[in-house]
């Protein structure tokens, strides 16, 4: 990584800031990590950043996915699955949707480049991620069940 890349990701990134209204920079790198960026070489920074929004929403949905379908749960959330309660399985629902919402206009994107269409997307991704961060932190409570019952079971195995 050099100060260089990074300074030009910045300014290129600071024009479409400046003609579309988007976030900032800092902010929006703080929630999705933008500066991996300044690695591309890329025309179409705003299709990049799109994607790089994309990495993260699909790893929430996937994680989220796996309490609405169990079936194919990694072990150690087995037990913290079993412990939610009707609230906490209505809100991961309500955070299923809002980010299957985001990926199906990701994907819609994907079928022809327009500039303005992604800076509104990114616009609208972050608002909406804003938004939702009170509702993402059931995430810290689930793996805090996770972790005391991993401490509760005093070194039992799955097997005995």
């Amino acid at each position: 990584m050099t100060d260089g890349n990074l300074a030009r990701l910045k300014k290129e990134y600071s024009l479409f800031e400046k003609k579309y209204q988007l976030p900032k920079f800092s902010e929006l790198n703080i929630e999705f990590e933008i500066e991996k960026l300044q690695e591309h070489e890329t025309d179409l920074l705003l299709r990049e950043i799109r994607r790089a929004i994309g990495d993260k929403t699909v790893a929430f949905l996937k994680f989220f996915e796996v309490f609405l379908n169990p079936q194919a749960a990694p072990l150690f959330l087995l037990s913290a699955i079993k412990s939610l309660n009707a609230h906490d399985k209505i809100k991961i629902e309500k955070i299923y949707k809002r980010i299957v919402l985001i990926e199906v206009q990701a994907i819609a994107l994907d079928i022809e480049y327009e500039e303005k269409k992604e800076a509104e997307f990114i616009k609208n991704t972050y608002k909406n991620w804003k938004d939702m961060k009170e509702d993402l932190k059931i995430i810290e409570e689930i793996l805090s069940r996770v972790n005391q019952e991993t401490k509760s079971n005093n070194g039992k195995s799955y097997f005995g």
